[in-house]
């Protein structure tokens, strides 16, 4: 079941729209407890989710709103998905404590195993380097690294323990990830599998999730202080930008193709778009109370919001291409 609503974007008084386009925002219900986390577009034009309170892949036809779930075995709490370059979904599954391929085509799954002695990994995110590698994150202290094509897993020790949680990839396949507890950015160096600490200006900011832009900038959303920040690796500088509200509390962020900044907020519970041209917000009105929206994900003209505490899928689309 979808419910489709065209609306002009809401915007407080001392903020500046994108652009004076209509927008269109459509709804999809999922099954009740499903507990969407994160979402992917799949190549075929439906998209991913982690039903992560029902331990499943989920599957939305957006042209029907037909949606079916599959279940990822005994245990298991889907956290992070991505579509990788070979077009299959892969998921960082908490409950199983493993990493997990979806195939499409076939619909089989693949699942990877944590080594026993690396204990509970509260595994969160993960992206693919330039070289075909993945590496994901553990909130519980841990990164690491998966060659899909030997299946050799690595299991390295985070700078300062605790923390790892958004991690993101740049456009010449570089790999950054952020600590939610230890409040800084790292580098990843491929060869040697080091993390190289990146401190951001603003002391105990809880950077929660990160993602690049066109250039390689890496976006941060600041759980803490209520602050979107960027970081410029080619200048080695720091910028940040506090988002609108009262008491924001900055959760995902994504940077779509025209390199628009979109935000989640749990203070205010709204969606935020962030114009770096303009240094500008547009708020978008809430969808609900408590719809919590834990990561954002996006193609061509299109932003996707799990919406973990309301059990939907919510698209925006775009007039413009990005």
């Amino acid at each position: 079941m979808y419910r489709l609503v065209r609306f002009v974007t809401l915007v407080a008084a001392s903020l500046i729209a994108l652009s004076a386009v209509s927008e269109e925002r459509q709804v999809y219900d999922l099954p009740q407890g499903a507990h969407p986390h994160d979402v992917a577009p799949a190549p075929n034009g439906d998209v991913w989710y982690t039903a992560q309170h029902q331990g499943a892949l989920g599957i939305l036809d957006p042209d029907t709103g037909k949606v079916r779930q599959v279940p990822l075995g005994e245990g298991s709490r889907p956290h992070g998905i991505i579509r990788g370059p070979d077009g299959a979904a892969w998921i960082t599954d908490g409950g199983l404590n493993a990493i997990v391929r979806f195939d499409p085509n076939t619909e089989k799954t693949t699942v990877w195993t944590l080594p026993e002695d690396t204990g509970y990994a509260n595994l969160n995110t993960a992206a693919f380097d330039g070289s075909g590698i993945l590496w994901f994150t553990g909130q519980s202290g841990i990164y690491g690294r998966l060659d899909p094509a030997t299946g050799d897993l690595r299991i390295l020790q985070a700078p300062e323990g605790r923390g790892p949680y958004g991690i993101t990839a740049t456009p010449n396949g570089d790999v950054y990830f952020v600590s939610l507890a230890g409040s800084y950015l790292a580098r990843i160096d491929h060869k040697s599998g080091e993390a190289q600490l990146i401190e951001p200006p603003t002391r105990n900011q809880g950077a929660r999730r990160v993602w690049s832009d066109s250039q390689g900038r890496l976006w941060i959303s600041e759980w803490n202080s209520g602050q979107v920040s960027m970081y410029d690796p080619r200048a080695k500088s720091w910028d940040a930008w506090r988002v609108p509200g009262d008491d924001p509390r900055v959760y995902a962020v994504y940077v779509d193709g025209r390199d628009i900044v979109w935000l989640s907020d749990f203070g205010g519970n709204a969606i935020h778009a962030f114009d770096p041209e303009t240094e500008k917000f547009t708020t978008y009105p809430k969808s609900t109370e408590g719809a919590n929206v834990r990561q954002i994900n996006g193609r061509d003209r299109e932003v996707w919001l799990p919406e973990s505490g309301a059990d939907r899928l919510v698209v925006i689309r775009t007039d413009a291409a990005g």
